[in-house]
C-alpha cells in the first residue's frame, strides 16, 4: 500500500510540471544542468526540443547518460516535492518521429504544434527513457517521513 501511494505522489509531480532539470555531462567530464519543458509518456519517457548545437544535447550525442529532476520550485520551504531520475536520452528515431512530435506538441495549449518535418532541422526532439525512479519524501511528511529528507524508490 505504501509503495502505490508513493508512485501516485511520483505521477502527481510529473503530471502538474512543465520543466525538468536534465543533467548532462560534457566531454571535460564536468557535469551541465538545463531547464528543459518536457512531455512525459507515462513515467518512464520524457520528450523536450532542443537545438542539437546547445551543449545539453552535444553532451547527449557524446554521453546518453542522464539525470533528470521534476519538482516545484514555487513552494515554501519543506513543502517540496520532486521526483528523479536515472536516464538513457537519444534523438528520437525517424521512424518515431511523427507519433512523437504530435505527443509532444500535445501537452501545452500555449506551444505550437511541431511538425515532425520542423524537428528535423534547427530544432530536434529528444527523448529520455527512465531506468530507475524515486519520489522525494520530506522529513517531516506526516505519513513517511524520518526528520530528514529521504529518496523513495517507485514503479519498480
Amino acid at each position: 500500500m505504501i509503495q502505490e501511494i508513493l508512485d501516485r505522489r511520483a505521477a502527481a509531480v510529473i503530471e502538474a510540471n512543465k520543466y525538468m532539470a536534465l543533467g548532462t555531462v560534457g566531454d571535460d567530464g564536468l557535469p551541465w544542468v538545463t531547464p528543459v519543458y518536457f512531455t512525459p509518456d507515462g513515467h518512464d519517457r520524457f520528450y523536450w526540443a532542443s537545438s542539437p548545437n546547445s551543449l545539453h544535447s552535444r553532451n547527449v550525442a557524446e554521453r546518453p547518460d542522464v539525470s533528470i529532476a521534476i519538482f516545484d520550485s514555487t513552494v515554501p520551504i519543506g513543502e517540496a516535492s520532486a521526483v528523479y531520475f536515472r536516464a538513457q536520452a537519444a534523438l528520437v528515431p525517424d521512424d518515431e518521429l511523427e507519433a512523437c512530435a504530435t505527443l509532444f506538441s500535445s501537452r501545452y495549449a500555449e506551444l505550437r504544434a511541431y511538425t515532425a518535418d520542423q524537428l528535423r532541422d534547427e530544432l530536434r526532439l529528444y527523448c529520455a527513457r527512465a531506468t530507475e525512479h524515486w519520489v522525494l519524501v520530506t522529513g517531516g511528511d506526516p505519513e513517511y517521513g524520518t526528520g530528514r529528507d529521504s529518496r523513495r524508490p517507485v514503479w519498480a
